[in-house]
């Protein structure tokens, strides 16, 4: 046993006071006469015995008085095993509230944030006047990373609202002990209530402080079902004015009960094009593909919508995308020019190409195609070599055809660079193709299963490469021996397919194989890398653009219906990356404007890992601070104000000492009434 006040003890010594009047008498004895007293002898020794005893049972009682009543001013306690309070320093408290999507469950209490934001009000009323405490929620607001006192907390905790931000733990904690290492000397205590979803938790045990008690306050979810739009993207990554188009959407169910029949809604530009209806056994993930046409050239808006509650903001799920009229292609030879090229693409409209010779390349307009076919390499210089690799690991796509002449230090020159497999020899003899990867994006959706015995591409005259170890390539198409034919490197943000064989009919029949077209459509459909469907609200801090030239009083505008974005925009070698930071923090359509030019739209959606409601237990949370000062209150219906108290100072016992006090003084009024009194 402790105690808060221990100074109060130094009043023990009142209780020598009702010891010294038991010792000393000071009744001035009065003389009573009788005649004869002979009878009274014996009843004078009882009589004696009795006060004695009586008086020694008040001195007691007394004694006992007057010592509990010092203790209660001296206030006891026993210790708990975890210290949180001090009684000589301010305690400084930082409360988390996890206000996301989650929160807006109902149980007994009303929503779970209502019940958090009560706890919240207990746990700062089980704190002194002079103690400190931090307010911290979902969205990071720099006004809640300073200390409050305990009314600016209340009032604080009154404005917190849901929101579509989501944390980890980890991130949490970081935030917590950032602040509380604001107030030096006091003792720290960190709290954190949530209703403690897996998404919540990292994979790996938390690093936290050791000088900062974690106190974990788990709220008590209803159990519920929820229905979620997880995903969605196309089967073409080209989308061509008036062709059809093939959505594929991807549905959860995030629940451990079976959905039957769950309707899907497909809205473009607000009106619908399609509908589609899926079954979902428990805890499981199902895809539907969606098909619509008719669409126009320019910047379209898509809406997924499905109908579940109590949870709605995974309901709706936003994309964009822009449809082409046309995409331009860029064929730069150092070689003589190759007919094959224009042949293949002046069939659909769809395709511009323009042709140079490699010493008139416009460096500063490469970002403007996305795809460049190199034909040949005799020609290449350093500063070529240099401008293409900076356009491929900005995104572009190249396509080299090498020379097959003897000096290949030109290719040698590229792939150095490129950081590809470096060109040994040529080789002369013929042979054919052994090996396609028909799963390589290039032939996907090109065949409609793969082919038995197809008949394959001839080389004549062709590279040997061998493995440089910087850049591993992916084989498209493969000679005897593992020999690369084509092979798919990554270099940066982009891709480089080199061939082993030219345009050219006396290096291999490529050029007039059924295999050469959709090699080249492919291609050139793989390098239209579109800016991505949708964004995800509080994740993506920026995304990548077309070239956008602002004038000096100029900016970049991303804006809907209620909020307007201002975003930091930077050129880049690929065009220009908008950063958005945490700005956006609401799901929907936002405008990208220059002035008021619409210059595309950009979809962001809410953090599908609030869709699943898959909880920690209270062992499983502790086991994700193990080896540190954690406490889990499970407070359900009950108040918890006074298991806060506890916490911080162990049991309060000053109470009990009150309690006592009564009882001793009531059993010195029934001693003094009736204790020896005859009938």
């Amino acid at each position: 046993m402790r105690f808060l006040f221990p100074e109060f003890l130094f009043a023990l010594l009142v209780t020598a006071v009702p010891l010294i009047i038991h010792l000393f008498n000071f009744r001035r004895i009065k003389r009573v006469y009788f005649s004869n007293v002979s009878f009274l002898k014996d009843i004078e020794q009882k009589s004696s015995a009795a006060r004695k005893v009586k008086r020694l049972l008040l001195l007691a009682l007394r004694m006992l008085a007057l010592v509990f009543l010092v203790f209660a001013f001296a206030r006891p306690y026993i210790p708990s095993a975890e210290k949180g309070h001090s009684s000589s320093g301010i305690n400084a408290v930082s409360i988390y509230i996890d206000n996301s999507y989650s929160m807006e469950l109902l149980n007994k209490e009303g929503t779970l944030l209502d019940e958090a934001r009560r706890r919240a009000g207990e746990i700062a009323s089980a704190y002194g006047v002079n103690d400190r405490f931090q307010l911290l929620t979902n969205d990071f607001e720099g006004r809640h990373q300073r200390l409050l006192d305990y009314e600016e907390f209340l009032s604080a905790v009154g404005e917190v609202k849901v929101s579509s931000m989501s944390r980890t733990l980890e991130e949490v904690t970081a935030r917590q002990a950032e602040a509380l290492s604001q107030e030096r000397g006091a003792v720290r205590t960190a709290y954190l209530i949530s209703d403690f979803q897996q998404n919540l938790f990292p994979a790996r045990p938390l690093n936290i402080s050791d000088d900062t008690e974690y106190r974990l306050v788990k709220l008590a979810p209803p159990a519920q079902t929820n229905i979620s739009v997880d995903s969605a993207w196309f089967i073409s990554p080209v989308h061509k004015a008036g062709e059809s188009e093939r959505l594929v959407v991807r549905l959860k169910n995030n629940s451990d009960q079976e959905s039957q029949n769950v309707s899907i809604a497909l809205t473009i530009d607000k009106q619908q094009k399609a509908i589609g209806s899926l079954s979902l056994p428990a805890r499981t993930s199902r895809t539907d593909t969606l098909l619509f046409s008719g669409m126009q050239e320019g910047w379209r808006q898509g809406e997924l919508r499905i109908n579940d509650h109590p949870l709605t903001f995974d309901d709706t799920f936003f994309f964009s995308f822009l449809v082409r009229k046309a995409v331009s292609l860029l064929v730069i030879n150092t070689a003589a020019p190759a007919p094959y090229i224009d042949a293949v693409y002046a069939s659909d409209p769809f395709f511009h190409v323009s042709s140079t010779d490699a010493g008139s390349v416009n460096y500063s307009g490469l970002s403007a195609f996305p795809l460049i076919i190199l034909n040949g390499t005799e020609k290449m210089t350093e500063g070529l070599a240099g401008q293409l690799k900076e356009y491929v690991e900005n995104g572009g796509s190249l396509f080299v055809f090498p020379s097959v002449e003897p000096d290949l230090s030109g290719l040698n020159i590229l792939t150095r660079i490129l950081g590809t497999d470096y060109a040994e020899a040529i080789s002369s003899q013929e042979t054919r193709v052994s090996n396609v990867n028909y799963r390589h994006p290039v032939f996907r959706g090109v065949f409609d299963k793969q082919p038995n015995n197809p008949d394959l591409p001839l080389a004549r005259k062709y590279i040997l490469y061998g493995r440089s170890g910087r850049t591993a390539g992916e084989p498209v198409m493969s000679l005897p021996g593992r020999r690369t034919f084509l092979g798919d490197y990554r270099v940066g943000k982009g891709t480089v397919l080199l061939s082993a064989v030219s345009l050219s009919e006396e290096s291999a029949n490529l050029v007039r194989h059924s295999f050469f077209v959709p090699l080249m459509y492919q291609s050139a459909f793989l390098s239209l890398r579109d800016r991505p469907l949708f964004f995800t609200v509080g994740k993506n801090e920026y995304f990548d653009t077309d070239r956008i030239n602002l004038a000096g009083n100029q900016s970049l505008k991303l804006k809907n219906e209620t909020i307007e974005i201002i975003p930091d925009a930077r050129p880049s070698v690929a065009g220009t990356r908008v950063f958005i930071a945490d700005q956006v923090r609401q799901a929907g359509q936002y405008r990208l404007l220059k002035a008021d030019s619409l210059l595309g739209y950009v979809s962001f959606n809410d953090n599908r890992a609030e869709s699943d409601l898959s909880y920690v237990s209270g062992a499983g949370i502790t086991g994700m601070f193990a080896g540190k000062k954690v406490k889990v209150f499970e407070p359900a219906s009950t108040p918890l104000k006074n298991s806060i108290k506890a916490a911080n100072n162990g049991v309060q016992l000053w109470k009990l000492c009150l309690i006592l006090i009564l009882v001793f003084l009531a059993a010195e009024i029934l001693l003094l009434r009736f204790y020896g009194r005859k009938d």
